[in-house]
């Protein structure tokens, strides 16, 4: 009976890497093709991943919470199996191994196909560690003898994902409590931090790296009344994402004020009709991405990212709209091919990705392919925001609350002041190729068109 290969999908052209979350089936249990096997979780969403086939699930070569690089093969399916068997668990192979007589740890190439132990000084207590684990060990400084003896709570008392950061949030006072005495933990030198004194550093004062091969973490302490959170895997994600956006692209952020009045009036006029007809609500951000679709055709530059010394022009118009999970996390489910949709079909579309977001339900390709990101801060009450740019992306644009306000009119009678809905538009972009020129101008075509909206127009 062949074997058949569970691959970790691709899961958007972007996304290299994903982490399992939950095993629903184990070795041994009977699988019918597309049911699903394991639960995954990427930097954009959670999806699940059915088998490609029906058999009987031969082996599993991945743990919870281990990252898979995309095409590993996470798990074996044998083909043609009537009956479940029990299968016996693959011998692991070592990844790290601590010396005793050296205490030197010697690094062996990363095996994927198991679960990455330790072996201790102690030949009879032998502890087995997840890729996950020891490289939160390794990034954090923790040795193995430390890491040896942090209280695990998983199967047969392992350190899991959250026994390590939970004690690196208690600031690793654990150790001082269960060393064992016959493992010495040798106290690096040290070398004094050296201050740049050259005139051209001397406003910056950068200090150099201390000149030693063993890096020391130093637990961070907190004082008063305060409260530690630990950031969910998404929340780690973003902020990650955030940071790389700042350091990628010099990020410029012009604004423009708008009057959209005429907008308001219609759909305050249009929107019960339209929600009895099709059985939707028309929201202003299918109007707001009509008008920024119409101005990335006049001005493609705003679609576009940058490879190295090229440009790459966007043909297909696919628009990101940031949403607000229900956790406080953002997501940007896209709009693929907003060029070809009218503002009937804007709407449906806008409006199922939107639900499909906040109940957990998006697919992976849901969240890939944007080419230009678009924000709605007034949600939150904000009138006006400075937004980062969706790498690779070259550009975002936000929208913030609409509020009444005077303003002075020009009328063939002369000028007066009237009540008008009001609203600022902003965007922030990469100024590697968008100068404030063509920024300028693009955010001004997008506000000429909210102004001037059809209010007799039919949907």
């Amino acid at each position: 009976m062949p074997l058949v290969d569970l691959i970790m999908p691709k899961l958007g052209e972007s996304i290299m890497e994903a982490t399992i979350l939950k095993w629903h089936k184990i070795p041994g249990d009977l699988i019918k093709e597309d049911e699903t096997v394991l639960d995954i979780a990427t930097d954009k969403v959670d999806s699940e991943v059915p088998s490609t086939t029906a058999g009987v699930l031969e082996q599993l070569l991945f743990n919870e919470n281990d990252v898979v690089p995309i095409g590993a093969v996470i798990a074996r399916i044998r083909v043609g199996s009537e009956s479940a068997v029990t299968l016996a668990a693959p011998a692991p192979t070592p990844v790290l191994v601590a010396h005793e007589e050296a205490k030197v740890v010697e690094h062996i190439p990363y095996q994927p196909s198991v679960t990455a132990p330790a072996i201790s000084g102690n030949s009879n207590n032998i502890k087995f560690y997840s890729p996950l684990v020891i490289n939160i060990a390794q990034q954090e400084g923790i040795s193995m003898a430390e890491l040896e003896n942090i209280p695990g709570t998983g199967q047969d008392g392992r350190v899991s994902k959250r026994d390590i950061l939970a004690y690196l949030a208690a600031g690793r006072i654990i150790t001082s409590h269960t060393l064992i005495a016959s493992q010495p933990v040798a106290t690096p030198v040290v070398e004094p931090v050296v201050i740049s004194q050259h005139p051209a550093a001397a406003n910056n004062q950068v200090a150099t790296q201390p000149a030693t091969s063993t890096q020391v973490a130093v637990p961070q302490t907190y004082t008063g009344n305060v409260e530690v959170i630990e950031m969910d895997r998404m929340r780690k994600l973003i902020a990650k994402h955030m940071v790389d956006s700042k350091h990628t692209s010099p990020h410029v952020t012009s604004f423009a004020e708008c009057d959209v009045t005429n907008l308001v009036l219609w759909r305050e006029k249009v929107k019960k009709d339209f929600e009895n007809r099709e059985g939707e609500k028309i929201t202003y951000t299918p109007i707001f991405i009509e008008a920024i679709v119409k101005c990335l055709k006049k001005y493609p530059m705003l679609s576009s990212s940058v490879d190295g010394d090229k440009i790459i022009i966007k043909k297909d118009l696919n628009i990101g709209m940031a949403t607000a999970l229900p956790t406080g996390n953002l997501i940007v489910p896209v709009i693929k091919n907003a060029d070809q949709l009218n503002l009937s079909g804007l709407t449906k579309k806008v409006n199922a990705l939107a639900n499909a977001a906040r109940t957990g339900k998006l697919k992976p390709d849901d969240t890939t392919g944007g080419t230009f990101t678009f924000t709605n801060v007034g949600t939150f009450g904000s009138i006006m925001g400075t937004p980062i740019i969706n790498q690779p992306q070259v550009a975002i644009m936000a929208v913030g609350a609409i509020k009444k306000r005077p303003m002075v009119l020009e009328t063939p009678q002369g000028d007066c002041i009237a009540i008008r809905h009001m609203m600022y538009i902003s965007m922030s972009y990469d100024h590697r190729i968008i100068d404030g020129g063509l920024g300028a101008t693009f955010l001004n075509a997008v506000s000429k068109e909210l102004e001037n909206f059809d209010s007799s127009r039919t949907i």
